[in-house]
């Protein structure tokens, strides 16, 4: 298991939102927990210095191609892009340093999943390049994925015979738990448990992490094959728990 770092972006500044929230409100904006003075590329300097890999660069909306851009550039190799990527503008991201391209808008729209474009997208990075990310909502006791903001419900439920047969298409997975993202009230247990048992690939789940806790309870509830984001909750990002003791934790499961 890994702590995996993430740089969410937003009007090209690095924030924590709540992401439930990711829409226009009454006066415009998204609830945001923090937003930091640091630019994208000192995070991803960060990142590289300590030897974290697989961490994700996340645009959220428009205005964050430069910023996206100078955070690949200063860790080459070390990061994933998402945030509206598509066959025409994942090569630029990829050949600016990222290792992966995410998408979900791009392959799930109109509330089904698009295949043909699932495989337009292979086609444009390669399977060893793409990660689906599969951020998810729960309805009637079951997880489905979440498009537009995270706003939008698909008819995509994330079980495991889902997960396997999208394993055919993508190296990895990212779920975020979106009802408790940016709420450091603990993470979504049912689903880490889910995609432990059920996922044949790589997997990152992100939301509600906000200790050291957290990523011994999703290790051990994860049998050890789920990777762990925590982002509002860190010091670097505003909050309680020390990023410097994660590095650790990581360290020592390495």
């Amino acid at each position: 298991m890994r702590f995996r770092p993430c740089i969410d972006l937003r009007n090209g500044r690095v924030v924590q939102i709540v992401g439930g929230t990711l829409k226009d409100n009454e006066d415009g904006s998204t609830v945001t927990n923090f937003e930091s003075e640091k630019s994208p590329a000192e995070f991803a300097e960060l990142y590289k210095a300590d030897r974290l890999t697989g961490g994700h660069v996340i645009a959220l909306g428009p205005g964050n191609r430069e910023a996206a851009l100078s955070a690949l550039r200063a860790y080459p190799g070390g990061l994933q892009i998402g945030g509206g990527i598509n066959p025409e503008n994942a090569g630029e991201y990829l050949d600016a340093g990222a290792s992966h391209a995410i998408v979900t808008s791009y392959v799930f729209r109109d509330g089904k999943i698009d295949m043909d474009r699932l495989k337009e997208m292979v086609k444009a990075v390669g399977k060893q390049r793409l990660v689906l990310d599969l951020s998810c909502r729960k309805r009637d006791g079951e997880y489905y994925v979440v498009t537009d903001r995270w706003q939008k419900f698909t008819d995509f439920k994330v079980l495991g015979s889902s997960l396997k047969e999208l394993s055919a298409y993508c190296d990895e997975y990212l779920v975020h738990g979106v009802d408790v993202e940016g709420l450091r009230a603990g993470i979504e247990d049912d689903l880490v448990r889910l995609l432990g048992e059920m996922s044949p690939i790589p997997v990152t789940y992100a939301g509600g992490a906000r200790s050291i806790a957290d990523l011994e309870k999703v290790e051990n509830i994860g049998l050890s094959k789920v990777d762990l984001t925590i982002g509002s909750a860190l010091d670097i990002f505003g909050g309680d728990t020390p990023y410097a003791e994660v590095v650790r934790w990581h360290n020592s499961r390495q």
